[in-house]
């Protein structure tokens, strides 16, 4: 542990806000396995509500700065290509 004030501060925003980050990219994570499940199943409506329902978190999340841009931008590309995979 730090022995200055202010860096056992930061230390203490620093566990606060990991574990913040934790919560939200489980969040992330668990939408982007509801629309891998619904792919597995071949349910291609059930795919399609969950993609629409990740999507905007998978966004929110770049702008919490949890992921880059282009990491959404692969994880959004590579869900859909599965679900558009699915209709033929």
């Amino acid at each position: 542990m730090a022995n200055i004030k202010s860096a056992q501060k930061r230390a203490r925003q620093a566990e606060k806000s990991r574990l913040h980050n934790m919560g939200m990219r489980s969040k992330m994570r668990t939408q982007i396995k509801n629309v891998l499940k619904a792919v597995e199943k071949g349910d291609k409506a059930a795919a399609d509500a969950a993609f629409k329902a990740a999507v905007p978190v998978i966004d929110s999340m770049i702008n919490k700065g949890i992921v880059t841009k282009n990491k959404a931008a692969r994880h959004k590309s590579r869900l859909n290509k599965q679900i558009k995979a699915l209709a033929s």
